[in-house]
């Protein structure tokens, strides 16, 4: 049994906190590794191989549902999933694209902005109401943004903060076609729908980009797939213990996995003014996620 930690008006156990640290120290590890393969292959190559060998581990969760995977499977919300599963897809494509052009830390930071444009966009999309308070985090949140991206000089090339506001944007439609799908559908199934998606998409669009991965390169984004899908099951884990709000100060410990790792990588560093930016990034999304309510996963 987790000792409890209070925090504003509940109280968050110990054990979710716990689990969503390693969801995002595996998280973490999938960018490191994604990046490493990155400089080497076509982004659809890596996002296939991510996909196809998080595919076994994907079914063999699904499979050990509470419910008959017949049963689930036939009453499978196909719209909805679809939407999700291709803006996911686009996310995380546009995320590895844009890996090489950008130190590890400042990309995953860019990345998380997808919380501020969910915020901008679900009152047009979803019909949701939009706070001033939800204004002023997304505009500062915004502000931090461009202190990372440094327009005028900062970066060498534009392409790969390009590839990951781009990947932050179908990043924040997929969180918002969250509350579309119907809840009847289970968080297993989501994750093996979408897997299964992003295999056969990326699978097609390999006669567009390929070349020929060594057995290093396979291990590698062997490794990708398997890490990522054990941090979607322990973050499902961390979610369905506490709230979502309550946890989001700790999603963003993924930031510092990825800068200490693009340091002793990469001798990656980052500058005092891309420091500040992604603090305000951080802060302003955290205050954002704190007022909003988690969809139930079941």
């Amino acid at each position: 049994m987790s000792s409890p930690i209070a925090t504003r008006g509940s109280v968050l156990p110990l054990d979710s906190i716990l689990t969503v640290l390693a969801s995002m120290f595996c998280f973490a590890v999938v960018d490191a590794l994604a990046k490493v393969v990155a400089l080497q292959y076509p982004a659809n190559e890596v996002t296939f191989f991510r996909m196809l060998f998080g595919l076994i581990p994907a079914v063999a969760l699904c499979l050990h549902g509470p419910k008959p995977f017949r049963e689930r499977i036939s009453g499978l919300d196909l719209k909805g999933q679809t939407v999700r599963a291709l803006t996911l897809l686009g996310a995380s494509g546009l995320f590895f694209a844009g890996l090489p052009y950008i130190p590890l830390g400042e990309a995953v930071a860019i990345a998380y902005s997808e919380t501020l444009l969910v915020v901008l966009l679900a009152p047009l999309v979803l019909k949701e109401k939009l706070t001033p308070r939800a204004a002023v985090a997304a505009c500062i949140g915004f502000a931090g943004v461009l202190l990372v991206v440094r327009p005028g000089g900062g970066q060498s090339s534009w392409m790969g903060p390009a590839f990951l506001l781009l990947s932050a944007l179908c990043g924040a439609f997929s969180i918002m076609q969250i509350k579309r799908i119907r809840h009847t559908d289970d968080s297993r199934t989501t994750v093996l729908f979408f897997t299964a998606v992003g295999t056969i998409v990326t699978g097609a669009s390999l006669i567009f980009g390929w070349r020929t991965p060594t057995l290093n390169a396979l291990v590698v984004m062997a490794l990708v797939g398997g890490f990522a899908t054990a941090g979607q099951v322990l973050m499902t884990v961390a979610f369905r213990r506490a709230d979502a709000g309550a946890l989001a100060p700790f999603n963003y410990t993924s930031i510092a996995w990825a800068t200490l790792f693009g340091y002793v990588v990469w001798h990656e560093t980052i500058r005092p003014l891309s420091l500040f930016g992604i603090a305000m990034i951080v802060g302003s999304a955290i205050a954002v996620a704190s007022r909003r309510q988690a969809p139930p996963i079941a």
